[in-house]
């Protein structure tokens, strides 16, 4: 009869009352009652208190019930290996300690498993802090709106953690979507970050995959740091702006592929530093203000079978010196011809231009980087070369865009945001590139048309 009784208890909201006596029990008290590795069901509610699992279990919400933290800490904290929870709501009453890593979940044991919980106004999302082999599955992340990127923390915050796998969540509002640092060996698969400072924040960590990511709307899409063997498959860069805004940035990174990825609509495509033998194939670079963006301190770069579409510079080169090897690549305002029929033009591309040059050096250079001025002093710099400091050429460029099937089509269209300072100056400057101007301006291709 009490084993009975007890089962009954495990089912019933924090604030019931058993059906033959009045007291009732808290969701701790449910959880500490739990034999180890039980399964304990939970009924649509409200439970309030931060809980405790330390012991291996699985906690199973029916009907999303909520988990209204203190306000003050972690709503759940898991100290025990083989956990597993799913199916909650959780609201951490926005408050908590950023220094203590207040989070609405926080794993600090292996082989978690977090799936189908929505994590709302706390500080951290979901952490996984020295978990190996765990993994967070189709949860939502949404942080506290009113607080400023420094007060806040990320949506998943993976550390220490060897073996990790992210599927199917999505992260808004906070201030890195992703953050990944000391954890090697992990999987993010189909995720979405958006509105937010980074969509993938990322430091020492090795052999990670990812594919079937966006990472859109915020300051930089990705900032990877001090890593090694990574892949970047079908995922989404998209609509990331700001001054030193990137689609994907690449920072002391070391065998980076990045292959069949949508990189459309960022102040600057990709960005390339201190890094070695970078791979860059079969993506589609679109309508940003630059395509690429390499640093003489890259070395081994090779940017291969790309399509190149309505950007308004191809190339940043900073410093005097590349062994960047660019060939085969589709160039949407290429405009030379393919008398043999091969699907090669008869000539090299030419990336580099004096203005391309000034802006990969003189910081200045991007208050111009929409108006007509930049266009017309690329356009004369290709008719009249006067400056080539280290020329830059894709010797077999491509005569129309290749079939790249694998890049996956964009989720959504957002209407690119004009650059009314660059247009404002370029106004009184037009007059000095009027005459490369007679041939003609590239056309806008929509970005909703770059992967049809």
């Amino acid at each position: 009869m009490r084993r009975a009784l007890l089962s009954i208890a495990i089912l019933l909201p924090c604030g019931s009352a058993w059906a033959d006596g009045p007291r009732a029990t808290t969701l701790q008290d449910r959880i500490d009652a739990a034999a180890p590795g039980a399964r304990v069901e939970v009924s649509a509610g409200v439970y309030e208190g931060d809980v405790v699992i330390d012991k291996p279990l699985h906690l199973v919400g029916t009907g999303h019930p909520l988990l209204l933290g203190r306000g003050n800490g972690t709503v759940v904290l898991i100290t025990a290996p083989d956990v597993t929870i799913e199916g909650f709501d959780i609201d951490g009453r926005k408050g908590g300690d950023l220094g203590k890593d207040a989070s609405g979940i926080l794993v600090a044991a292996p082989r978690a498993t977090i799936r189908d919980c929505r994590v709302t106004n706390t500080l951290f999302g979901i952490y996984l802090k020295a978990a190996p082999c765990s993994r967070v599955e189709g949860c939502r992340v949404r942080g506290i709106k009113e607080k400023t990127a420094g007060e806040k923390g990320s949506g998943i915050h993976v550390w220490n953690t060897d073996g990790f796998t992210l599927t199917d969540n999505e992260v808004v509002d906070v201030r890195d979507g992703i953050y990944i640092q000391s954890s090697p060996h992990g999987t993010v698969l189909r995720n979405v970050a958006r509105e937010l400072r980074y969509g993938l924040h990322y430091m020492s960590s090795d052999d990670n995959v990812f594919e079937d990511n966006v990472f859109e709307h915020a300051d930089a899409g990705t900032a990877i740091m001090y890593s090694r063997h990574l892949v970047f498959r079908h995922n989404q860069f998209l609509h990331n702006r700001g001054f030193a805004s990137v689609g994907l940035l690449l920072q002391s990174c070391d065998d980076v592929i990045a292959e069949s990825n949508l990189i459309a609509d960022n102040a600057r495509g990709v960005f390339i530093e201190g890094s070695h033998r970078a791979t860059i194939r079969d993506n589609v670079i679109a309508e940003s203000d630059v395509a690429l963006v390499i640093f003489a301190s890259a070395s081994g770069t090779t940017v291969t079978g790309n399509s190149f579409v309505g950007n308004l510079a191809p190339l940043t080169l900073v410093g005097r010196r590349t062994d960047l090897a660019v060939i085969g690549n589709y160039w949407s305002d290429n405009d030379a011809l393919d008398l043999d029929g091969d699907g090669r033009t008869d000539q090299p591309y030419r990336l580099s231009s004096l203005f391309d040059h000034l802006r990969g050096n003189l910081t200045a250079a991007d208050l111009f980087s929409r108006s007509l001025s930049a266009s017309a002093l690329a356009a004369a710099e290709r008719s009249l070369p006067v400056l080539d400091p280290v020329p830059v050429v894709d010797p077999s460029p491509l005569a129309r865009p290749p079939a790249l099937t694998s890049v996956p089509a964009p989720a959504r269209r957002t209407p690119a945001r004009p650059a009314i300072a660059g247009l404002t100056v370029s106004l009184a400057t037009l007059s000095l590139g009027a005459t490369a101007l007679s041939r003609g301006r590239r056309r806008c291709v929509p970005l909703a048309e770059v992967t049809a």
